[in-house]
């Protein structure tokens, strides 16, 4: 996989996870609680992931979450951003 499509998928991944846990980073950016940068480096952590097939599994069920799961690397990022 070259490493455009590697940060497609975890940017992806990002998205989706605080989509499903109610967070919305697009709001968050617009009330400046996080940046380009900040986003950025979310999409870095989950790169790091070594079984982002998990976390793909868990978003396909479809299911709103609490929290995301405790092995993902933005746990701590997610829970103080989350209203």
């Amino acid at each position: 996989m070259a490493d455009d499509s590697r940060f497609t998928r975890h940017a992806r991944l990002v998205s989706e996870m605080a989509d499903r846990i109610g967070l919305d980073l697009v709001e968050e950016m617009q009330r400046a609680n996080v940046d380009n940068e900040d986003v950025r480096m979310m999409v870095h952590r989950c790169e790091g992931c070594t079984d982002p097939e998990a976390c793909e599994k868990v978003l396909a069920q479809g299911r709103p979450l609490e929290n995301p799961p405790e092995y993902c690397r933005n746990a701590n990022e997610f829970s103080r951003l989350k209203p």
